[in-house]
């Protein structure tokens, strides 16, 4: 491909992406509070200003509006404009990252699949504590159908084969954790793992496989031993006697989706 053909490749997928992220702050707003994706139209939740399709243009809109509701002048939280942007980026490198590793192009849908599912789950399990069932659920069944309809993402030419492999990875990787949960609980007399976490893993053989969920069950663990310490030092932390895991597991798929094959390589090769 062209220097400049790729380019303008990267550069509609990235905006597709920012697109993306403008529907996925809508549920990430909506969903866990029990409101329709579709109706009412967007609006400012403070004075009701129902947005204008000038005032809903991906990124720019927040930045011409200087971050403000253009009829009550209230903030408008810079996650709008955050989710936009780290979708559109993600979106686009793994375009990069597919096209430049000569995987095919298939792979992308599965990939564009989980990376909205953990940026919902990562923003919604931050904020309120929850990962909406919608969410794990759309993941279970876009990685499944997904299969069925392109198997060469799963590197396979029969459908039924791959419609199998997702299903059992599913099935496997939600069962694993599953057994930790209810062990968890047994153990430590209380919820060591949710039941949101639980099905994210799920959606996440689905879509990536058993292999990708695990690797992102055991990345995201270190990252949260790594970072609970200094999440301690946070005021609103404090006090809290478990650990969100919703961010460190989309943590650990990102990782995966990016370097987990080379990762597990490297590590396989250090133990021989």
């Amino acid at each position: 491909m062209y220097p400049q053909l790729f380019t303008f490749w990267c550069a509609i997928v990235f905006v597709f992406g920012c697109c993306i992220g403008s529907f996925l702050n809508v549920c990430i707003w909506r969903v866990p509070r029990g409101m329709s994706v579709v109706s009412p139209p967007s609006h400012c939740p403070k004075c009701g200003h129902e947005i204008t399709p000038l005032e809903n243009i991906p990124l720019l809109s927040w930045i011409f509006l200087r971050g403000r509701c253009r009829s009550c002048r209230e903030p408008i939280t810079i996650r709008y404009f955050l989710v936009e942007l780290v979708t559109g980026l993600l979106f686009a490198l793994i375009f990069l990252k597919t096209a430049a590793s000569g995987e095919p192009l298939t792979l992308l849908i599965p990939c564009f699949i989980m990376t909205a599912i953990l940026i919902c789950s990562a923003f919604t399990d931050c904020e309120l504590g929850i990962i909406p069932d919608e969410f794990t659920y759309l993941g279970m069944a876009g990685g499944i159908l997904s299969a069925l309809l392109f198997p060469s993402a799963w590197h396979l030419e029969s459908r039924i084969t791959a419609f199998l492999l997702s299903l059992g990875s599913l099935a496997a990787a939600g069962g694993l954790m599953a057994l930790c949960a209810v062990a968890g609980r047994k153990i430590f007399r209380r919820e060591a793992l949710g039941w949101g976490d639980v099905k994210f893993i799920a959606a996440a053989g689905a879509l990536t496989g058993l292999p990708g969920a695990l690797f992102s069950v055991v990345a995201g663990s270190l990252a949260g031993l790594l970072a609970a310490p200094f999440l301690r030092l946070i005021p609103k932390y404090r006090k809290r006697r478990t650990l969100r895991f919703g961010p460190f597991l989309a943590f650990g798929m990102l990782l995966w989706i990016f370097f987990g094959k080379e990762l597990v390589g490297m590590y396989l090769r250090i133990l021989n």
